[in-house]
């Protein structure tokens, strides 16, 4: 794979990300809570990538045990802990303000990679950070002015989704030369779920789990917003620094606003079409060829 079709990938992987909310509010409405969702999400998308793997790639079922310990790192500190953070903001506040919340993750996979990856902090690192960050405020409403009656819980809440979010870069980026996305997402899923079939709470809404347009939902969150998005965004993150690909992943707020505006309704001021324009100038900033170390990432 290219460095460009690397940062497609990761771009790409984002932007299914930003459909979630379609699939979780069908489900918020059928009565489901977060965790619940959580678990439907891990369940779901375990079912669908490992039966295909089964079937078509068994070889790719295939991994060290030593390398266990990181793929519960993916499943169960960042996928579970982030999803059940991000639905709870999505739940309590508005679904812009659990992205932008969301979004302070690449400020900790850049400084985390600092000290993990000696990745340096580059002034175009730095700018596309801040760029993201001013951004995604402006997108929701957070900028100019603070005008908010969010609890401390929700604030909490946001900025850990964007802690655990973080933590998948984090992790996959030590197994990331040794598996494919493939692999990495599968297992990722399989702890997820390890946790979350028993702890996740689905039997208490048993009976609505098996509505048409529940499992229909469940199938989208799992397939297009969850498993083909990972996919993609892991199969970047193998050829990319963990902190730019995480910083690729800024298009999700975008996405999800304009979904916002098409089939929620939703309008969008100035304000927000600046923030808009800000995360955009953030990924052509660090997708932007670098003369320098183009060659694939090893580490």
């Amino acid at each position: 794979m290219s460095r460009k079709q690397a940062y497609i990938c990761a771009v790409a992987g984002a932007a299914l990300w930003g459909l979630i909310g379609i699939f979780v509010q069908v489900l918020y409405d059928a009565g489901f809570t977060p965790w619940q969702t959580v678990a439907i999400r891990a369940i779901f998308s375990v079912i669908l990538i490992v039966g295909y793997l089964a079937i078509f790639k068994p070889s790719y079922l295939k991994i060290r045990l030593k390398d266990f310990p990181f793929f519960i790192g993916t499943g169960i500190i960042s996928i579970v802990f982030f999803n059940w953070c991000y639905f709870t903001v999505m739940e309590e506040a508005t679904v812009s303000l659990a992205v932008v919340l969301l979004y302070t993750g690449p400020l900790f996979v850049t400084i985390i990679s600092r000290f993990l990856f000696k990745e340096w902090l580059t002034k175009r690192k730095i700018l596309s950070l801040l760029f993201t960050i001013t951004g995604c405020a402006f997108a929701v409403g957070l900028l100019p002015a603070f005008q908010t009656n969010l609890s401390w819980f929700v604030i909490a809440a946001g900025i850990g989704s964007g802690f655990f979010y973080a933590l998948y870069s984090i992790f996959g980026k030590y197994v990331s030369s040794r598996y494919s996305s493939m692999t990495i997402t599968a297992y990722s899923f399989i702890c997820a779920s390890l946790l979350m079939i028993p702890a996740g709470g689905l039997a208490e809404n048993l009976g609505n789990l098996f509505n048409m347009q529940v499992v229909l939902s469940s199938l989208g969150l799992a397939f297009i917003a969850t498993v083909l998005g990972y996919i993609l965004y892991t199969s970047g993150l193998t050829y990319i620094e963990s902190s730019r690909a995480s910083i690729l992943t800024t298009v999700e707020p975008v996405v999800a606003i304009t979904v916002g505006m098409t089939i929620f309704g939703d309008t969008l001021n100035l304000w927000q079409l600046l923030g808009v324009i800000l995360v955009l100038t953030s990924i052509f900033l660090v997708a932007e060829k670098s003369n320098k170390n183009t060659a694939k990432s090893t580490a």
